[in-house]
């Protein structure tokens, strides 16, 4: 059992304290850690009584400390050291830090000046004075455990020699009053670390600078308090900052720690719905050797992507940016994470690569009266005392205090070369990140924990006995109280800071307040922090594109591609009546019946009204055809009155060439129906107006032929045939013709009549404003009749084509029919052919044309012989036989 116990006690020690180690002698045979009071003590159980005594601290004695007793002691770390050239750690010496940092140094001091403000107040904590205990957490995992472990357990005074901790009862006791609550650490991973380490006792840890996301898990980390905004916010904020500039291919980079690994996930989780995509994700270790920086860096040279956001610490930013300078690599854009944005000692040296870079920023406190005067008014016996101060004085006036307590001199040799500090130096000749109050946004958050811690306390105190939150109603004494019970007031803080209200979530989160900066140089070559407010649009428009593939323009749509970030696609063009409006549409919308795109196809526009307009050529041309063929009719008319006494006229039947001559007139005019924009009742009269007008032509020449044939037959002996066709019996052929077209059309008009529509299937652009038959029946019924008409009409002038006349009319019939044959044979293949105003014009065409085959060949002749012949004008010319 002796040496079971003994194991678990130096694997305990060994855990938790890596570093310093209890020493014990045989006969211990357990350990454990309990409370008496306000007092964390060891107690060693032995096999012989005279074993108490024998209870000793090994390892170095942390003499770098800042502590000021009080009734209740503030433990504060802040990562006063650290590296910023990271390298293994081989474990044979104990790792030095090499690089001090002055900003956190100001941070202690503001913790340091909230105490003391606190202090002198009378309206808070008026019978409590607060106090404080700071170490240094040197931003590593294993010296801010064995920090807060002293933090909360003490450390032994040396007495004569040995590090003695006293009795007490039995245990080893603390000189120190311990801390029952931390105010630490800046570093997410670190406070990660504190946490599973310190939750067990319930120490309440409240951050000031960790905003890792994974810290918000109050079920893992129920003690867990920050004045530092979560992640959460500020990646919503970065992911719409990528998306104003449409940096839509951003390369995200991050140190091997819990806060870049969450920060990162949340990135790519909430960029998704702005479009934004991550041309490359890469963490690289804590320790950036050179082997890492040359695999960062290949990553981003290789990628098209010009803006690079990156979660680190300073220290890693600088040993990134000190090869990127010495690859020369240029024209990046660098989104800052909120552990950076602020972090002036990058610009030193690498002023022109950070020109530009734009980060959120914790909220900036205007100023914190007091402070400034708190931070420059060191005096000799603060610097004497203080390991932290007396390091910061030497370092800034690079000299050496006589006496000095600074235990980490930067380079042996060049810090004993120094010459002795004067006395006389004063830090307003100077300046230092310590002094600088210009951006007090982690001090600010500094200093509203300490006032968190306080207003807590005083919440404590205004406890009534009876109706306190604890069990049966009991309160806390806030001179001694449990950490758990202090961690129940400061959930539920409300109070207010400088004008500024202050309060927590269920999560112990605050209120989420950014800057956006932007990384601007001054005349003198300074880092020049613009908080972008009206200098917002000018940075705008001078921002670069970073993008994988360009934006697919209004009139086209985006395409992913397969396999790829859906950042990466190609632009295609909206298919045919189909626009876009905005631009990196993913569908193409397809515009109304009566709208078309334009070229460009981001815009739908009024189609084309298309008909056979007056005013175009071929109207033009068609109307003066139209009018053209109605006057030479008109005009035969004319010269047939004119001579109507003559042979040649009274011998070929003047009454039905007059009706033909009327008759065409109307066929001629029947065009112009055609021509203009079609209505409907427009469009019920031209199809009816053509058949009807059309079918009086061809009964006239029907009725003519058959007068040829019944005037031979009447000159054979015994034939009484012209008593059966004499002029009534012509006229009522002409109309019993006639009637039975306009039956048709009144059926055709009573059953399904022609009507106006608006034609776009022919032609997607354009809108053909046409008439349809309605009844394609009726339509070639109307047509068919023409056609029968016209055959009977064939066949009896070519059967009369050879009697005996000198001036045979059958002949010209047959040849004008043969033309109108010709003419609408051509016609249907034509008409069914084309769409649009060019269907109408093959229409009017076939009427001119049929009108005027039948107007020169029938009366063509007899207008030559009236006009130029007159001397076969005569019934003995007439009477003589063809030849």
């Amino acid at each position: 059992m002796f040496q079971a116990d003994q194991n678990m006690y130096r694997l305990v020690t060994e855990v938790f304290l890596p570093s310093s180690r209890w020493r014990y002698n045989s006969g211990c045979i357990s350990a454990r850690e309990c409370h008496q009071g306000r007092t964390l003590i060891i107690h060693v159980k032995s096999g012989s009584a005279d074993a108490l005594d024998n209870c000793v601290f090994l390892g170095e004695e942390e003499k770098n400390s800042l502590y000021e007793d009080g009734d209740v002691v503030v433990g504060g770390l802040f990562p006063l050291h650290y590296s910023p050239i990271s390298s293994v750690t081989g474990y044979r010496a104990k790792p030095t830090p090499t690089m001090y940092n002055s900003r956190a140094l100001r941070w202690m001091q503001t913790m340091t000046f909230a105490i003391k403000e606190i202090n002198q107040r009378s309206d808070l904590l008026p019978q409590i004075k607060l106090g404080f205990h700071i170490r240094d957490s040197c931003d590593d995992i294993p010296v801010s455990l064995r920090a807060s472990l002293l933090l909360v357990n003490g450390q032994p005074e040396s007495v004569n020699g040995v590090e003695s901790l006293g009795k007490h009862n039995g245990c080893a006791a603390i000189n120190r009053t311990v801390s029952s609550i931390i105010i630490g650490d800046a570093a997410s991973g670190v406070s990660m670390a504190l946490l599973r380490s310190l939750g067990s006792f319930h120490i309440p840890l409240v951050s000031y600078f960790a905003s890792c996301s994974c810290l918000s898990n109050q079920r893992e980390f129920p003690t867990f308090m920050r004045t530092m905004p979560s992640d959460t916010f500020q990646i919503r904020a970065l992911a719409r900052l990528v998306s104003y500039f449409s940096w839509t291919w951003v390369g995200v980079i991050g140190v091997e720690s819990d806060y870049a690994r969450f920060a990162i996930q949340l990135f790519l989780q909430e960029s998704v719905q702005y479009g934004v995509c991550a041309a490359y994700t890469y963490f690289y270790p804590v320790v950036l050797s050179q082997h890492a920086l040359d695999e960062l860096m290949d990553v981003i040279q290789m990628s098209s992507s010009k803006v690079i956001m990156n979660f680190s610490s300073e220290s890693e930013m600088q040993g990134i940016l000190r090869e990127v300078q010495r690859r020369n690599i240029s024209g990046l854009q660098w989104i800052a994470s909120e552990a950076w944005a602020t972090a002036k000692s990058l610009w030193e040296k690498s002023a022109d690569l950070l020109m530009g870079t734009l980060g959120f920023a914790i909220r900036r406190a205007v100023m914190i009266p007091g402070l400034k005067q708190h931070l420059t008014s060191l005096s000799p016996s603060h610097i004497h005392e203080s390991a932290f101060l007396a390091e910061f004085w030497e370092e800034t006036f690079k000299c050496r205090l006589n006496g000095s307590v600074n235990s980490h001199s930067h380079g042996v040799d060049s810090y004993l070369d120094r010459p002795l500090c004067e006395g006389t130096e004063d830090l307003g000749d100077v300046y230092s990140p310590y002094s600088d109050v210009t951006q007090l946004r982690v001090s600010y958050n500094v200093y509203k924990a300490v006032y968190l811690v306080a207003h807590a306390l005083q919440d404590m105190s205004n406890c009534n006995v009876g109706k306190g939150p604890f069990l049966n109603g009991t309160c806390a004494d806030p001179k001694n109280f449990k950490p758990w019970q202090l961690i129940h007031y400061m959930k539920r803080a409300n109070f207010s800071s400088l004008g500024e209200k202050i309060n927590f979530d269920q999560n112990g989160d605050p209120i989420a307040y950014y800057d956006l900066l932007n990384w601007q140089k001054r005349p003198d070559g300074s880092l020049h922090l613009v908080k972008c407010v009206s200098e917002w649009l000018h940075f705008a428009s001078q921002a670069f594109r970073s993008v994988c593939s360009d934006s697919c323009p209004p009139g086209s749509r985006i395409v992913r591609r397969k396999g790829e970030p859906i950042c990466c696609f190609d632009c295609v063009p909206c298919a045919e009546g189909e626009v876009s409006y905005m631009t990196d549409s993913f569908e193409c919308l397809r515009c109304s019946e009566d709208t078309w795109p334009n070229n460009a196809r981001n815009l739908c526009i009024p189609k084309t009204i298309e008909y056979l307009s007056y005013h175009e050529f071929m109207g033009i041309l068609l109307c003066v055809a139209s009018l053209l063929g109605a006057c030479l009719s008109i005009s035969i008319i004319a010269t047939f009155y004119t001579y109507k006494d003559t042979p040649l006229v009274r011998a070929n039947n003047m009454e039905l060439s007059f009706l033909l001559l009327v008759f065409l007139v109307v066929c001629f005019l029947v065009g112009l129906l055609f021509i203009g924009r079609p209505s409907d009742w427009l469009c019920r009269i031209r199809y009816p107006a053509f058949g009807i007008s059309f079918a009086l032509c061809i009964s006239c020449l029907l009725a003519k032929t058959a007068v040829v044939l019944m005037a031979f037959r009447a000159t054979l002996p015994g034939s009484n045939v012209m008593k059966w066709f004499g002029a009534k019996q012509q006229r009522a052929s002409v109309l019993l013709g006639t009637a039975i077209q306009v039956l048709i059309c009144l059926i055709w008009l009573l059953t399904s009549p022609p009507q106006a529509t608006g034609n776009t299937h022919y032609h997607s652009a354009t809108i053909i404003i046409e008439c349809v038959t309605g009844s394609e029946v009726g339509f070639w019924c109307v047509l068919g009749y023409i056609g029968i008409l016209a055959c009977m009409c064939f066949v009896m002038a070519f059967l009369a084509r050879k009697l005996p006349d000198n001036f045979n009319e059958a002949k010209f019939i047959t040849f004008s029919m043969l033309i109108f044959f010709a003419v609408w044979v051509t016609f249907i293949p034509v008409y069914v052919s084309t769409a649009g105003k060019y269907t109408v014009a093959v229409h009017i065409f076939a009427i001119l044309a049929s009108a005027f085959g039948l107007l020169f060949c029938i009366f063509a002749p007899k207008c030559y012989i009236l006009m130029l012949k007159p001397e076969k004008n005569s019934k003995k010319h007439i009477m003589q036989r063809g030849k």
